[in-house]
């Protein structure tokens, strides 16, 4: 990195006061410059391959593409691109999926001012960063076992709260199945009961609850 020429970095967020923030803070560090900002998944994308910036500060919740899903189409465009990941968002799923899809960091948006920036440094200089609370969340993904494609079936239908009955029904399966399932979730989950494990599922976003009674998403 040459350090007298500033680190030229694209923020993409989709809140105007974000972005403003983010600008005034960037501009009040001589060694960091703004090459632009982007208020969706697709301007960021677009934007990557315009400006060509140094370090891309991105949100996961964007309009018309997610944030992951942006790092992966920068990535695909430039393999060499440094892309930190600044969200509100610290389960472990977001956590996993951005770093496998290729971010360089992960910070939560209450990181304090000198710990952003020096983490954007690091990264300019190929280096990771992970926030305290990030790296606790990934710590606690790695010692929980891994669900089967079956057992997040059963699990999505736990979350829509219904019974070993409606379950079995609605999966083709024996109630005695259904039971033998959602031990199996208990016990890998650490969970004491059926909502306990639907409540652990959310927090570590393996499911995520919806607006309006759009219960589930995967």
């Amino acid at each position: 990195m040459d350090t007298d020429t500033p680190l030229r970095i694209l923020v993409a967020d989709d809140h105007p006061v974000v972005r403003k923030g983010l600008a005034a803070l960037i501009a009040s560090e001589p060694r960091l410059g703004l090459a632009g900002e982007a208020a969706s998944g697709p301007e960021a994308v677009i934007a990557y391959g315009r400006l060509k910036p140094d370090i891309v500060l991105m949100d996961l919740s964007l309009p018309g593409m997610s944030g992951i899903e942006a790092i992966a189409s920068i990535l695909r465009s430039d393999a060499a691109a440094k892309i930190i990941v600044l969200t509100v968002f610290d389960c472990e799923a977001d956590i996993s999926n951005s770093l496998r899809a290729g971010a360089k960091a992960y910070l939560l948006k209450d990181v304090p001012t000198t710990e952003l920036i020096d983490c954007i440094l690091a990264v300019a200089n190929g280096h990771r960063c992970l926030a305290p609370a990030v790296a606790e969340r990934l710590a606690e993904g790695l010692n929980a076992q891994e669900l089967s494609e079956r057992e997040c079936e059963i699990l999505m239908h736990l979350a829509a709260g219904k019974s070993n009955k409606q379950i079995a029904r609605s999966t083709l399966i024996s109630e005695g199945t259904v039971k033998f399932h959602v031990n199996n979730i208990l016990a890998k989950l650490g969970a004491n009961n059926r909502m306990h494990a639907v409540a652990m599922a959310i927090k570590r976003g393996i499911v995520h609850v919806g607006p309006a009674h759009d219960l589930i998403k995967w």
